[in-house]
């Protein structure tokens, strides 16, 4: 399976970060890839005044990107997105999945909100506008099963124990990760999680700054099940791409069996 992750700079301007998005999938699809992933709030990251009104999995989001993945005739993980919540005051945080013919496939509501409170850098409660999904999520894509994960799930290791337990032979992490974080916990994490789960990681993260006074820290990357990352963006908009080596992933499920060895269950 090749594989592309794209890094976006989403703003402000919801049309403009779309038509962004769409590009970086052309990019994908054309450099052959047989599934792209988009990273978190593909579609605004500015203040919350202009936040797109909540829509549902079938709204204007979902329809741009179904279009897309069957018009490039690839596999799209499409980032995240306000999906209309339970009540008027919460959206779900939610990421739609479409196959090479534009059907949606499988959908994941972010579990873990990101509820962080540090002096002088940051104060941020996800939790006041966005309710919790409740639900691990496996999708197939082209028969391999991918693990859905959404940002500050990262930091929530028995997650990713579930989605492996589940079949999962891909994790996937769209993010907006912040700067200060990602400098000394993004890359650390994301091996982490596939050394521990013995799975591939995918990586899509928001770039650089972004209204009000929000910088992400990018470096989307691709992380093999040894813990060895294969591909890195620079710090700039764009696609990398790598292959999955499946037979490799089974390698070291058979020589090293930590996953079979576990004692403890979750």
């Amino acid at each position: 399976m090749r594989v592309a992750v794209c890094q976006l700079n989403a703003r402000d301007d919801r049309a403009a970060n779309l038509r962004a998005a769409r590009d970086l999938l052309k990019r994908a699809a054309d450099g052959g890839a047989d599934l792209a992933l988009l990273p978190e709030y593909t579609d605004y990251l500015g203040p919350a005044a202009g936040t797109p009104k909540p829509e549902g999995i079938d709204g204007e989001y979902a329809t741009f990107f179904a279009s897309a993945a069957r018009e490039l005739g690839i596999n799209v993980l499409a980032g995240s997105f306000h999906e209309t919540g339970p009540d008027d005051e919460h959206t779900y945080n939610t990421m739609p999945v479409f196959d090479r013919s534009g059907t949606l496939v499988g959908a994941y509501r972010k579990i873990h909100l990101y509820d962080v409170e540090i002096p002088g850098r940051v104060s941020y409660r996800e939790s006041a506008s966005v309710a919790p999904g409740g639900d691990a999520v496996v999708v197939p894509v082209d028969g391999v099963p991918v693990g859905l994960s959404i940002c500050y799930d990262l930091r929530f290791p028995e997650l990713y124990r579930r989605l492996a337990i589940a079949g999962a032979h891909v994790l996937v992490v769209p993010a907006a990760f912040m700067l200060h974080t990602g400098r000394d916990h993004w890359e650390v994490l994301l091996r982490a999680r596939a050394i521990e789960n013995q799975c591939y990681v995918l990586a899509a993260g928001q770039i650089g700054d972004h209204d009000p006074g929000r910088t992400c820290f990018g470096r989307s990357m691709v992380i093999d099940p040894w813990g060895t990352v294969v591909a890195q963006m620079p710090d700039e908009v764009g696609v990398i791409t790598a292959e999955l080596d499946l037979g490799r992933l089974e390698r070291i499920r058979l020589e090293l069996p930590s996953l079979a060895n576990r004692r403890l269950a979750g």
